[in-house]
């Protein structure tokens, strides 16, 4: 019995050396997988969520050298009644109205200000599309019909063969993907842990091989489809999407800070929900969007590509919540009402025709609950006609 405890002390000094071991060798993965793990707690998740790059590899995102403008001020405005009870169940971390390229309101809540970078999360997915965009037009993806593999030849043999870029854009590939953010073992969480302990995110796309209807017959919110859309873009260019992002509109815009990109232990950007800006900066996306494509007197987007991909074409159900490429548009929209939107509470809210752009953020831990983007929808349309 002597023996054995000694030995069995012997095991048990190994297994704690080498548990120490690979936790050293292994420390910034662990520290990433627990602040990932931990990222929505109620009291942590505000902190957070301006400080992404703690829980995930990132790459810069330069703002330019040609200097920025600051955003010109109007006459502030009140906002409605009930914005109190709005912003407090909403768990609104910032709120920036524009009209006509003016500021009219601009605040920030829970303790974060103006210089914080915040996650975009699915917001991220109509930046691309705008990128989408201007390689179309110079010519380096012919058209948004061509399979997704003629660009991205890793997906043949996927669910994706035989999926357009289009179907893509529209979130109707048909591929089978479990996108519930409250259960550990979804897909979407398993890709968020495959991106914080540095896997690489074109094969775990390329490892789904089962579709629930064929390309483009059904819509159905996938956020993989994104990934897929940034496959396409760097097959096509040769070039990383930060890369092409900073150069075809982040630079142009001239931002206030320097941007960040979550990315995948390869370096791939992690396009569907990866961007981290300040609020006036995604002002400043949004005002591009809601000017045609025009910024600062240049032509970054088409004209013709913004009205596209902002136009509901997604194979929706019949008075629901409508889609485009990228772009939400709501089921009883007037012409040139869209918004960006990811999960949380992040908004970007475009009214063309009355010149409003609301840019919002959040940390609203109920944002699946029964009219919660009801509540948002009808806040920011409010907001728009007290202008």
């Amino acid at each position: 019995m002597r023996k054995f405890g000694k030995w069995a002390g012997r095991i048990l000094l190994a297994l704690i050396l080498a548990a120490v071991v690979v936790g050293l060798w292994k420390r910034e993965e662990i520290t990433r997988l627990w602040a990932v793990n931990t990222l929505f707690d109620e009291g942590k998740i505000v902190q957070n969520f301006s400080h992404m790059d703690a829980a995930f590899l990132t790459t810069t995102l330069p703002r330019g050298t040609g200097g920025v403008s600051p955003l010109p001020k109007g006459d502030a405005i009140d906002l409605p009644d009930g914005s109190d009870t709005w912003l407090k169940a909403r768990a609104v971390t910032s709120l920036l109205v524009i009209k006509h390229g003016e500021t009219r309101f601009e605040d920030y809540y829970l303790g974060t200000g103006p210089e914080d970078r915040r996650i975009s999360w699915s917001v991220a997915k109509s930046y691309l599309s705008a990128l989408l965009g201007v390689l179309l037009e110079e010519g380096a993806i012919a058209s948004i019909d061509d399979p997704v593999t003629t660009y991205a030849p890793l997906l043949v043999g996927s669910a994706y063969d035989g999926a357009s870029i289009r179907n893509v854009l529209n979130m109707a590939s048909g591929v089978t993907f479990d996108e519930d953010y409250f259960d550990f073992n979804s897909d979407i969480n398993r890709m968020g842990r495959v991106v914080a302990l540095g896997g690489t995110l074109d094969d775990f796309t390329a490892s789904f091989t089962v579709r629930f209807a064929e390309p483009g017959e059904i819509w159905k919110y996938v956020s993989i489809d994104t990934h897929v859309i940034g496959m396409v873009i760097r097959g096509a260019t040769g070039r990383s999407v930060p890369d092409l992002l900073t150069e075809k509109i982040i630079a142009p815009l001239g931002l206030e800070q320097d941007g960040q990109y979550i990315t995948d232990g390869a370096g791939v950007a992690f396009v569907l929900g990866g961007l981290n800006f300040t609020t006036r900066d995604y002002a400043r996306f949004g005002l591009m969007i809601a000017q045609d494509g025009v910024y600062g007197g240049k032509q970054l987007v088409s004209a013709a590509w913004i009205a596209a991909s902002t136009k509901a074409s997604a194979p929706t159900a019949p008075g629901k919540i409508r889609y485009g490429f990228q772009w939400w548009v709501p089921a009883d929209a007037h012409d040139g009402e869209f918004f960006g939107r990811g999960i949380y509470g992040q908004y970007i809210y475009i009214d063309q025709p009355s010149g409003v752009l609301i840019v919002a953020t959040g940390a609203d831990r109920h944002f699946r609950d029964t009219g919660a983007y009801e509540q948002n929808l009808e806040m920011f349309r409010r907001i728009a006609k007290t202008l």
